[in-house]
């Protein structure tokens, strides 16, 4: 057994993802919250594949919020700038509707596709300068269950494990990348 302080991570390897799904409902059944376990793979692997709640996501808002700041910024260009320096062309109106619906949708996409990348940026905590737990064996196609536990948990918790066909149950080391 490894010697573990108070508050320590624990890293179960799996070769599939059946036998991690057993290990996440294992862990589940001891009682350890779903917040204290995190599942790392190369491949991607959805919640519902693993049997955990949805992970809520603030994208969509966001993705939203920018749309709507593009469609502000649309308006602003598509009647502001044309009434603020009028050129009459030919007897044609200062703010004409096919070019306005050109602006304003142009506009409002690039809003929102700015805010959904810093969305999904902010979303993913990145960049994270702290030490990460990296698993060598995750780029051979393995799935790793990283649990947060103490030192009391650890036995029940590496039994569970190896009963639901952990290949190796270790302490996981945090480095900086």
């Amino acid at each position: 057994m490894t010697t573990m302080t108070n508050k320590n991570m624990l890293l179960a390897i799996f070769e599939d993802i059946d036998p991690a799904s057993a290990g996440v409902k294992a862990l589940r059944a001891l009682g350890i919250p779903d917040a204290q376990v995190e599942v790392i793979s190369g491949l991607p692997i959805t919640e519902a594949m693993m049997g955990r709640k949805k992970h809520p996501s603030h994208v969509p808002g966001i993705a939203l919020g920018g749309a709507v700041a593009g469609l502000g910024l649309g308006l602003l260009l598509a009647f502001w700038t044309p009434l603020s320096y009028p050129i009459n062309v030919g007897g044609q109106p200062i703010i004409s509707g096919p070019p306005t619906v050109v602006v304003l949708f142009e506009v409002t996409m690039l809003g929102m596709l700015l805010s959904t990348f810093l969305g999904v940026f902010l979303d993913s905590k990145f960049p994270n300068y702290g030490p990460m737990a990296y698993v060598e064996e995750i780029s051979d196609g393995k799935i790793a269950l990283l649990v947060d536990c103490t030192a009391e948990q650890y036995e029940s918790i590496s039994a569970a494990l190896q009963k639901a066909g952990a290949e190796s149950i270790r302490e996981a080391e945090a480095k900086p990348l």
